[in-house]
């Protein structure tokens, strides 16, 4: 869009005070990022930054590729897809950009959902991993387990936040690894190149057993609804693949490096989680008992269950060992963002102040500690077990997953409407997408009726279970009240697309400067483009 002085066009010069836009050290590296501006609704003067601090832009290039990578790539993957499976077949920075561009009640309301969305997916796989850990002891108390993670991922985010970033890195590089090896080994066990079984082929998605199973119903209609209830158990698996954005105010060079992550979530989405299923549909038969009644563990994994019939040792242990790290690493990550999430929430004075201070590392520690503090709900499974646990904040994370992507959408919608009566070309943007706005509408007009419809099977005869019906709608009730109270509470109005705020932060980014990556060997070039 170019450089805009501050003017009749509402934009803000870099030059302005009360912006920062970091200190450089010697080799010019931007080490810190102030993010409140002038004008701005926030708690933002920059009396108030020099009282609680900032946040630093400290992640790497490749901590940014691995932390997209890491929200692909989670628990999902490896657990959550087998009840999936069973059901269907083998066949089968939002609150402040809401604010800007629909009305300030949605920015209020998606911002806490956003929080209480990753606080609860921190108990989720919390929850995973005391059940994966039951792999190898249950003598154990799952308490001691709990403990033992949830202090680990306060440590992993209390200090630095390149501490996470490393963290991150190793986690995902461990997950990368895996799934690849996974999907070579089930493509060897499909050909028979493994000693418990022969050739399988298709072999598992004909008679006797069905590609589309019925569910809730008979004939099409219950192999419709068999598909339709995977979705929600997608929405889980893919919900984070958008933490990569809140990572972005403590990126590097974010107009590269962000754009380079986000555009690959796409590719990794499909040859992780398309092929995933296909190497699952193909060595696991839908009517598996281990399926249908998993045990702790990785016994419950569709991978582990293929590994077991194709009778290779060892390797079980070896899996769920990943599984483990896999809920570690999506712990560590779901605490980070949501800490964020309550940062930008002080930041935009929908929250205390006090949550704005940082340490001299950059971590705003109030937001960790009381973020992690929801965390301690996990301990709930030493009562009602683990299992169960994880299935009630698996349905609770899937919501308020499902309604932060609804909310991203619509409040693209009204960039883009702001962008043409404004008279923007959007060509001129850094980073755009084809088909739009169409290819915007689509998808919220289905996550939408994914939403709305994703308890319908209480509703079935003989299903109802309250339980279920009250995990199902509850983030639903919740984002409404939080909407209403905002909106009534401070009478905020929609915001017109002619005067919606598109300029604000963009002077900052065009100020910085980073120093070019230039690779000086064929090894560096490879390196570079994967990070």
């Amino acid at each position: 869009m170019g450089d805009f002085e501050k003017g009749a066009n509402g934009a803000h010069d870099s030059t302005v005070p009360g912006y920062d836009h970091g200190q450089l050290d010697m080799t010019g590296d931007r080490k810190h990022s102030i993010v409140v501006e002038e004008g701005a609704e926030l708690y933002g003067d920059i009396h108030t930054v020099e009282k609680y601090g900032y946040v630093s832009r400290c992640l790497k290039s490749r901590h940014i590729q691995f932390i997209s990578l890491g929200g692909t790539i989670g628990t999902g993957l490896f657990l959550g897809i087998g009840s999936a499976f069973v059901s269907s077949g083998p066949g089968v920075c939002v609150d402040r950009y809401c604010s800007r561009y629909v009305d300030e009640a949605m920015g209020f309301a998606v911002g806490w959902n956003n929080w209480y969305s990753n606080a609860l997916t921190l108990c989720a796989e919390i929850s995973a991993a005391s059940v994966v850990i039951g792999f190898w002891n249950t003598s154990i108390n799952p308490a001691a387990w709990i403990s033992i993670i949830w202090v680990l991922v306060i440590c992993l985010n209390i200090f630095a936040v390149s501490i996470y970033g490393e963290a991150e890195f190793i986690f995902a590089s461990i997950k990368l690894i895996t799934i690849v090896g996974l999907l070579l080994l089930a493509l060897i066990i499909d050909l028979g190149g493994a000693p418990g079984e022969g050739r399988l082929g298709f072999s598992y998605w004909y008679h006797p057993y069905v590609a589309m199973k019925e569910y809730a119903g008979h004939g099409g209609a219950g192999r419709f609804l068999g598909l339709w209830a995977t979705l929600t158990n997608a929405a889980f698996s893919y919900g984070g693949v958008e933490m990569v954005a809140v990572a972005a105010g403590e990126a590097e060079d974010p107009r590269r490096n962000i754009p380079k992550a986000v555009r690959r979530v796409f590719w990794r989405i499909l040859f992780f989680y398309v092929l995933g299923s296909w190497a699952i549909g193909v060595t696991v038969p839908a009517n598996d008992p281990r399926l249908l009644h998993p045990g702790v563990g990785a016994a419950g994994s569709p991978w582990v269950i293929a590994i077991v019939r194709a009778g290779i040792p060892v390797l079980p242990s070896i899996i769920n060992a990943v599984i483990l790290t896999s809920a570690s690493s999506s712990a560590n990550a779901f605490l980070y963002t949501g800490s964020r999430y309550l940062f930008a929430l002080a930041q935009n004075k929908q929250a205390p102040k006090q949550l704005l201070y940082c340490t001299k590392a950059g971590v705003p520690v109030w937001c960790v500690l009381i973020t992690a503090s929801i965390g301690l709900l996990t301990y709930m499974t030493v009562s009602a077990g683990a299992a169960n646990v994880f299935s009630w904040f698996q349905t609770l994370t899937t919501i308020t997953s499902l309604i932060t992507w609804v909310n991203i959408l619509v409040a693209y919608l009204g960039f883009h409407k702001a962008l043409k009566a404004q008279g923007v070309d959007r060509s001129t943007l850094p980073m755009r997408t084809w088909g739009q706005p169409y290819t915007a509408i689509v998808p919220l007009v289905v996550f939408s009726l994914v939403l709305f419809f994703n308890g319908f099977y209480v509703f079935t005869n003989g299903n109802w279970d309250v339980k279920n019906f009250v995990t199902a709608y509850i983030p639903i009730a919740l984002y409404v009240v939080f909407y209403v109270f905002w909106k009534v509470y401070k009478r905020t109005p929609f915001v017109k697309a002619s005067e919606a705020d598109i300029w604000s932060g963009k002077s900052a980014i065009d100020a910085e400067i980073w120093p070019e990556r230039k690779p000086r060997n064929f090894m560096e070039r490879v390196w570079f483009w994967i990070a």
